[in-house]
């Protein structure tokens, strides 16, 4: 099997997670700067075999999209031109960053750790995959109760 690959997407930063080859796990991978994603992602998939790419999906508690999807929008496009062969899915990533800092307490890291934006971000995108795979195994689980 393949990697799926999580992007945490953001204006400065962006966070990324992988699972294992096996698809059991997912793993923080690294915090790039946003301007550089791009060749950091080409660079992966040519040394990585990534199966798919899972986006954070920008949404506001109301339901609407927030400004960063503006960003997002053109950056996912030029992902799906440049690699046609790996499907591309957005997921939902409200309160991410909130499940990020709560889990970094729960991990006992200091405050001043919890400050590291960048670690945020990688988490963000772990919880990301994270939920993309239950959600996933949810719904095979329910096609099979069917």
């Amino acid at each position: 099997m393949s990697r799926i690959l999580a992007i945490d997407y953001g204006r400065k930063r962006t966070g990324l997670a992988v699972t294992d080859p096996l698809q059991i796990v997912a793993n923080g991978l690294t915090t790039v700067a946003t301007n550089e994603l791009f060749e950091f992602l080409m660079k992966y998939i040519q040394k990585e075999d990534v199966e798919r790419i899972i986006v954070g999906l920008p949404r506001q508690t109301s339901g609407e999209f927030s400004e960063n999807m503006k960003y997002i929008t053109p950056f996912v496009n030029r992902i799906k031109k440049a690699l046609p062969e790996i499907p591309v899915e957005y997921y939902d990533e409200r309160f991410t960053s909130v499940l990020a800092h709560k889990a970094m307490i729960d991990g006992g890291l200091r405050k001043k750790d919890r400050q590291n934006k960048a670690l945020v971000d990688e988490i963000s995108a772990t919880i990301i995959l994270q939920g993309w795979m239950e959600a996933r195994s949810f719904a095979a689980l329910n096609r099979t109760l069917k």
